[in-house]
């Protein structure tokens, strides 16, 4: 039977945390500037690290051992629990203590994601209301990378980063507001155990290699990650260490990136009718290697302005039409799997951006960082063009 109300109140609890979640890596990139001056870089590195390890080994674990507990309270727990994190964060003194915080703010993040996934399905009576739900909550993913930087920017204008902590934590209360609000089936045992969960996450990775397009869109993650590590790691060190000015121009580069990000996905439709999916990816991956390898030449807040909006316009054309060429390669009953493949893949190459982009920037200083991702980014594209050539037509 199916229950709308009830699940549209869970997605827009769903929603209002997702945002809140990027809005508070921008806020945490400004606090960690203010404890660690120029090492700021190898803390957000490391502190992004750990949030995207919890979210890939940790959550799904955890998700298992909550399989048979009330559902709703689960939901409504994790919630507080990331509230309490960032109230906490605005309250931290050892760099340890951001760590800790940030691994376990993930941990919640990732296991209501796989809960709420699983509780959705009982609350839509058809498979096409299910299916609609699920290209919600893949729309809401993608749009939360564009339009929390620009939040964030607004934000942050007005509120330090601690200030901000706080605000952003009223969007979970709010999202278990919303929880409670909402009518959730009782627990039961899905029937994932420990096997299931191991063919699950192995499943998807492995159809996913199978079709050279998708490799090909593999090497387009990590240029992805690699120029979005530099602008999530990095603009602070670079806006108020390197040009020295104040926290107000990092949330503006912040936004910018994000405005590219959104201009970009407005226009992909537009973009869609007139080129083939290769070929706007390919035009993204080349803008983001042009950019990071101009970071070089940059030493103005409008040089850098101008970088970090191409690069947000760069990452929402290499990675958004990966979405409509799995949906319309893959078979119905892969489809779901193949898109959770993708996240998965795209947040492994993340976890590797944000150190290598951390430790660079720390170790060899900015300019060396931006030469070794272009070349880097460089590599990813090259692979890109290999595996997935001119003249060979996915089907």
């Amino acid at each position: 039977m199916s229950d709308k109300r009830s699940y549209y109140r869970l997605f827009a609890g769903y929603v209002s945390a997702l945002i809140a979640t990027g809005v508070a890596t921008v806020a945490l990139a400004l606090l960690a500037f203010d404890m660690a001056g120029d090492e700021s870089g190898a803390v957000i590195g490391t502190a992004l690290s750990l949030k995207i390890l919890a979210y890939i080994l940790a959550a799904p674990v955890v998700t298992v051992l909550f399989d048979r507990l009330p559902r709703k309270a689960v939901l409504i727990v994790l919630d507080l629990i990331r509230a309490g994190c960032l109230f906490l964060l605005a309250l931290v003194v050892e760099i340890w203590q951001i760590y800790a915080l940030v691994f376990v703010f993930a941990l919640a993040s990732g296991t209501f994601s796989f809960v709420y996934l699983a509780v959705v399905p009982y609350l839509l009576g058809t498979e096409a209301d299910y299916t609609r739900s699920l290209s919600r909550s893949r729309i809401a993913s993608e749009l939360e990378g564009p339009l929390s930087p620009l939040v964030a920017a607004g934000l942050l204008l007005v509120l330090s980063p601690k200030a901000a902590l706080g605000v952003i934590a009223a969007a979970f209360i709010l999202s278990a507001l919303l929880v409670r609000a909402a009518q959730i089936p009782a627990a039961a045992n899905t029937g994932m155990g420990r096997e299931g969960l191991l063919s699950k996450l192995t499943r998807g990775p492995a159809l996913f290699v199978r079709v050279p397009a998708f490799r090909a869109v593999v090497a387009l993650d990590l240029a992805v990650a690699l120029a979005s590590a530099m602008v999530m790691v990095n603009t602070v060190v670079l806006v108020q260490g390197v040009f020295d000015l104040e926290r107000d121009a990092s949330a503006l580069a912040f936004g910018a990136f994000g405005l590219g990000s959104v201009l970009a996905a407005v226009a992909l439709p537009l973009l869609h009718k007139r080129l083939r999916d290769r070929s706007i990816m390919l035009a993204g991956g080349l803008l983001l290697v042009a950019c990071l390898a101009l970071g070089l030449l940059q030493s103005t807040l409008p040089g850098l302005l101008s970088l970090w909006f191409g690069l947000g316009i760069g990452v929402a054309l290499a990675l958004t039409p990966a979405t409509f060429l799995i949906r319309r390669l893959a078979r119905p009953s892969d489809l779901q799997v193949l898109m959770a493949a993708q996240m998965s893949i795209a947040n492994a190459c993340l976890l590797l951006a944000y150190s290598v982009a951390g430790w660079l920037g720390a170790e060899l200083g900015l300019g060396p960082t931006f030469a070794i991702l272009a070349a880097l980014c460089a590599a990813a594209v090259l692979v890109f063009t290999r595996l997935w050539p001119a003249d060979y037509a996915p089907e």
